[in-house]
């Protein structure tokens, strides 16, 4: 089983360009669409705590998946699983990197590879709008956080702080006024 999820989480690192958002649908399509190690909203659960956790968010990602399916073995199989590919390639890059720096194919491959990473960054927000239970009337808390974030700078950290107390203050309320109604 920890083979298994080190080879898992190795193809994952190896073969997913632009960072630990983008490796969010092939993370969910291997844990639990494929190999079904978890349930979606346990996966979800799971991508909001690594959010929030300092490091690499792709290596907390595995490391707390890990854990959840094989305790301190599991975390240390899946980071390490998850960023050995990527140790790897930056040390190659960083052997031959004089070599290629300025070539004109190595720059229009990366110029055609941005536009694709931004698709597998914000595909990933429609599926967790979905499993977020996102609709009609709370779609503005995201839109609002993003536009503080982005336009006013605010930091993430201020936002998730914000949001946590407020939905602990509406969750009071909803049990209190659903008791005043019993």
């Amino acid at each position: 089983m920890l083979l298994k999820f080190f080879l898992t989480c190795n193809k994952i690192g190896a073969f997913t360009l632009g960072g630990g958002y983008a490796m969010i649908p092939i993370m969910e399509q291997e844990f639990v669409d494929k190999n079904h190690w978890m349930e979606r909203q346990e996966f979800m659960d799971i991508m909001v705590v690594a959010q929030t956790t300092p490091g690499i968010f792709s290596i907390d990602m595995a490391s707390h998946i890990g854990y959840k399916m094989k305790g301190v073995w599991g975390g240390i199989v899946g980071a390490i699983g998850i960023a050995l590919p990527s140790i790897i390639m930056i040390l190659l890059i960083a052997m031959f990197f004089h070599t290629f720096k300025d070539n004109i194919y190595v720059a229009k491959f990366f110029r055609g590879a941005r536009p694709a990473v931004v698709a597998l960054i914000a595909a990933p927000c429609f599926k967790m709008a979905k499993t977020a239970n996102i609709n009609r009337y709370n779609c503005w808390i995201p839109i609002v956080c993003c536009l503080l974030i982005a336009a006013m700078g605010v930091s993430p950290i201020w936002i998730i702080i914000a949001a946590g107390i407020s939905g602990f203050l509406y969750g009071k309320y909803k049990r209190k006024r659903n008791n005043i109604k019993d």
